[in-house]
């Protein structure tokens, strides 16, 4: 019978479920009986390797490792709340951190992160198995979480063994995303809105065939040598081991119960079949992932959408000047990773644009995704969900997340480098990452990978280093403006009529007790170009042309399958340098840091294209020879790309911090919004102060990182200057005035977001927060729409979102997703109010907007909003939604567990942190 979670902490967490009308008590108690999976039996030691941490390596992610639940489980967590084993034990010591760090000693942080040392000790071994019955690989799992530990005497039985323990883990969530990655998820899960939106962000990006995915794995393998062809035979084992649990779990029927839910199943008869993975689902997952985390750049559509609604406002040379304001290509005042001066040119704005293509003035339209729809497809839930995930798939505004925080061994305690850091990837259940521990020839490693590409540990430890990485975001991507000819469907390449590439993907669904949304069906329809896919159409000058968006690693997901390989190999990785020579090789958009017992080390990988001379990234280039990257083959999409020594990179500097903010001095901004406000200053802050007091520890890093996690930056970092101004002479209206003495007493408690006591689920200053919530959209709109015009407002917001609370819905990321304060107009807001105050700014916007550049007049219009604001509701400003009743700011707030299988969790306080997370400090080297 799966245990029940104890309830104490998590009491908190969950919240009821009302069971489907279907399922009756009785029912349940019948179908319990025979489907609860089998218990693994037995004991082993699984012995530790070479492991020079110490005891001092740490990591989580919640909610837990066990992310599989037969029809039985699903039925009991649906009637009565009941978890699987080890399906939700790290989300209570996770959300536990948010009220207990500021007591956190050394001693205490596995109280809220797992040992992630090396083997599981003899007393701690829950379960050993040999899958498939093979001699050649063990899978333990420890007792406290679950975790696997695969120890392999061959390379293929450890393959084997990991694709094994991922299935054991992550079958449906691997199944759920291979159907993501080739457009197919509505046929296979069902046909909610939020499943149609799914599938057309990420296939809009990424529209393969089977041909393409097999390409991609021919070109990977052949350009790797022997590391290619390894990489190929690991793909096989891995798949081999999933396909094994495929088949074990289907004949012992303890196979995930979502197949029985979405009727690929028959839950009496156990008719119906569940798919083997194949090389190409990989391909068509790794393309999800690189869309979510690693393809910087792109928006060059709305970039110039903007800049003619600028123009059109000041005249050319003003309006381009006020643009660039805005635009903060290399912001002189933004936060840097590499903070020691040194510069790293790259897609810098040219002395003299060439080839620019910008659409005639109301021009433009989008390109339609989805043809042909009937039933549910074509309601308006559908409608609203295809627009949304257009928006997202074509903004620059990329979904950043994850953070770091390195300092060299010169300031710790020890004398050895200390590292909190980890990627941001969400709330979902069960998690899109996973734990695993991976020992075998050639591969040494714990850490977590990706469901369903976890041949390789992807951010982790070695035996005595560690590394993990960041969304960088650098641009990758360019739009080109391809002229037609004949009709819509032809283009002008290199002179010549020629026929776009008509790729479809038909997909249609009917209610099944998984979801009930009624049938409907649609056709998702690309046009491809050698240029990339048809993102928009417009006239230039009067012609007609498509707009293609054009990304260095499409047809490359596969490519970085090398630097994963080598990341784990303890043979390859024995310094900082070998880890830089390792994550070059990986093509996606990220920033990559290292720490050891000696050494700290940072790269920002990805593929960046060398551009012709005279090309504006920001800005849509005619699709003809002058203007293509340098070397672009179209046939292979390849092209020149950067040097390493280009890549902002460093060794050893005194400290690193990293939340998706600018890399590197004269390192163009893909995205909007990277100025003086960022949230990366809160970690730069904190950790600043620390290196300057010295003696940093594990516990004092992770108290930062757990402190930034907690704050508002707007009121951090830009509320005491708006109250500068509101201070400036006597506030007598009796309304605003206490409403500026809540917000400077919060300002003075810290401006945190944070509950009262643990579990009150009631903030300290609460009415302060409700109060900056509601003020912050009227403050922005009153300071600068007035001199702006409400068409170039409306424009840059459609480039950058004014705000991004946690509670705010229409950010990049969506309410209940933890990750919060990326996107905003945080550094505008600065910037203009330090201008009217008289103090200094670097890299100035163009002109004084609040009140016109008058300091009373700038003031009179903040008192008016802070009065609206302040005379707001709690359940005005916090409306609520399918989780949270109105007025319910706590809730508003919390992180959700999004819920991608049958299994739910409750939600936790809000916390801005990464969702998987290392604290490491290595006490010696081999």
């Amino acid at each position: 019978m799966p245990r029940r979670t104890p309830r104490t902490t998590l009491d908190r967490l969950r919240t009821p479920r009302r069971l489907p009308k279907f399922l009756k008590t009785a029912s349940i108690c019948v179908l319990i009986a025979g489907l609860l999976s089998p218990v693994a039996a037995g004991t082993a030691e699984a012995a530790a390797s070479n492991d020079y941490c110490g005891g001092q390596c740490s990591d989580i992610i919640p909610p837990g490792e066990n992310g599989n639940a037969t029809l039985a489980q699903i039925l009991l967590n649906q009637a009565f709340g009941t978890q699987p084993s080890h399906a939700e034990d790290q989300l209570g010591p996770y959300a536990n951190l948010a009220t207990g760090y500021s007591t956190l000693t050394d001693a205490k942080i596995n109280n809220f992160f797992n040992d992630a040392s090396f083997g599981v000790p003899s007393d701690q071994v829950a379960s050993s198995e040999k899958p498939a019955g093979r001699s050649d690989v063990t899978i333990v799992r420890d007792k406290k979480s679950g975790v696997p530990h695969i120890t392999g005497t061959t390379r293929y039985g450890t393959e084997f063994g990991a694709g094994y323990a991922a299935a054991e883990d992550r079958l449906w969530l691997m199944d759920v995303f291979r159907h993501v990655g080739r457009g197919q998820l509505t046929s296979f899960a069902g046909g909610a809105a939020a499943n149609q939106g799914l599938e057309q962000e990420f296939w809009r990006n990424a529209p393969y065939t089977e041909a393409d995915l097999q390409a991609q794995i021919d070109r990977a393998v052949a350009g790797a040598g022997d590391r290619g062809k390894q990489a190929l035979d690991d793909v096989n084992a891995y798949l081999a081991g999933v396909n094994a649990y495929i088949d074990a779990s289907d004949s012992g029927r303890y196979f995930p119960g979502e197949y029985v839910l979405t009727g690929h199943k028959d839950a009496i008869t156990n008719a119906g079949t569940i798919e083997h993975f194949k090389v190409t689902d990989m391909v068509a997952l790794a393309s999800v992932i690189g869309a979510l985390f690693g393809s910087g750049g792109g928006g060059e559509v709305n970039n110039a959408i903007s800049l003619l609604a600028a123009q059109s406002k000041f005249g050319v040379e003003q309006g381009t000047a006020v643009w660039e304001s805005f635009r903060e290509r290399n912001d002189p005042e933004a936060v840097l990773t590499v903070h020691n001066g040194e510069s790293f040119p790259y897609a810098s704005k040219p002395d003299s644009p060439q080839g620019a293509a910008l659409p005639d003035a109301g021009s433009v339209t989008q390109e339609p995704l989805v043809y042909d729809r009937t039933g549910s497809a074509a309601g308006a839930s559908a409608a609203r969900a295809s627009k949304t995930a257009a928006t997202t798939a074509l903004t620059s505004a990329k979904r950043g997340m994850s953070n770091a925080l390195v300092v060299s061994g010169k300031y710790t305690a020890s004398g050895h480098p200390v590292a909190v850091f980890g990627p941001q990837t969400g709330y979902f259940a069960p998690q899109l990452l996973m734990l695993q521990e991976i020992q075998g020839p050639g591969i040494s490693a714990r850490g977590a990978s990706f469901a369903g590409l976890g041949m390789y540990v992807e951010l982790g430890r070695g035996q005595d280093y560690s590394w993990s990485a960041t969304t960088s975001g650098q641009d990758i991507i360019d739009t080109y403006a391809v002229e037609l000819c004949q009709d819509d469907h032809h283009y002008l390449y290199h002179g010549t009529c020629t026929a776009m590439d008509k790729i479809e993907q038909k997909n249609a669904w009917s209610p099944t007790v998984a979801d009930g949304t009624a049938a409907g069906s649609y056709t998702m329809r690309v046009w491809r170009t050698k240029y990339g896919p048809v993102e928009y159409r417009a006239t230039v000058a009067g012609k007609k042309v498509a707009y293609t968006t054009l990304r260095s690693s499409f047809q490359h997901e596969a490519d970085s399958i090398i630097g994963f390989q080598m990341l784990n190999d303890p043979g390859y990785i024995k310094g900082p340098q070998d880890f830089q020579s390792a994550v070059q090789h990986i093509n996606y958009t990220f920033n990559w840091f290292y720490a050891d017992s000696q050494h700290t080390a940072y790269y920002n990988s990805g593929d960046n294209p060398v551009r012709a001379s005279g090309v504006d990234a920001e800005f849509p280039v005619w699709a003809q020879t002058a203007y293509e990257w340098r070397n672009w083959d179209p046939a292979t999409n390849t092209a020149d790309y950067t040097p390493p020594s280009q890549h902002p990179n460093s060794i050893d500097q005194d400290y690193y911090i990293s939340w998706n903010n600018k890399q590197a001095k004269d390192y163009t901004a893909a995205p909007w919004g990277e100025g003086p406000v960022h949230r990366g200053n809160l970690l730069e802050d904190r950790v600043k102060k620390l290196v300057a007091a010295g003696g940093v520890t594990r516990a004092s890093l992770t108290k930062a990182m757990a402190d930034a996690a907690l704050a508002d930056l707007r009121a951090e970092d830009v509320l005491p200057k708006l109250l500068a101004v509101l201070n400036s002479s006597t506030v007598t209206d009796p309304a605003a005035a206490a409403a500026v003495s809540k917000l400077s007493a919060w300002v003075s408690a810290g401006a945190r977001r944070t509950e009262t006591s643990a579990g009150s689920k009631t903030y300290a200053d609460a009415d302060a927060i409700r109060i900056l919530d509601a003020w912050w959209p009227l403050l922005v709109k009153a300071e600068f729409e007035p001199g702006l015009g409400s068409d170039l407002y409306a424009a840059i917001t459609a480039n950058l979102p004014v705000d991004e609370s946690p509670s705010a819905a229409h950010g990049p990321t969506g309410s209940h997703a933890g990750s919060s304060f990326q996107y905003g107009w945080w550094s505008y807001v600065d910037k203009d109010i330090r201008a009217v105050l008289g103090r200094p700014v670097q890299g100035p916007l163009a002109q004084k907007y609040c009140g016109g550049g008058s300091l009373s007049a700038c003031r009179d219009a903040l008192i008016s909003t802070l009065k609206q604001a302040a005379g707001m509701t709690a359940s005005q400003v916090y409306p609520g939604d399918d989780q949270c009743s109105a007025g319910d700011q706590w809730c508003a707030d919390s992180i959700a567990q999004r819920a991608l299988g049958g299994v739910k969790h409750g939600r936790i306080s809000w916390q801005n942190r990464p969702t998987f997370q290392q604290v490491v400090e290595y006490t010696s080297h081999r």
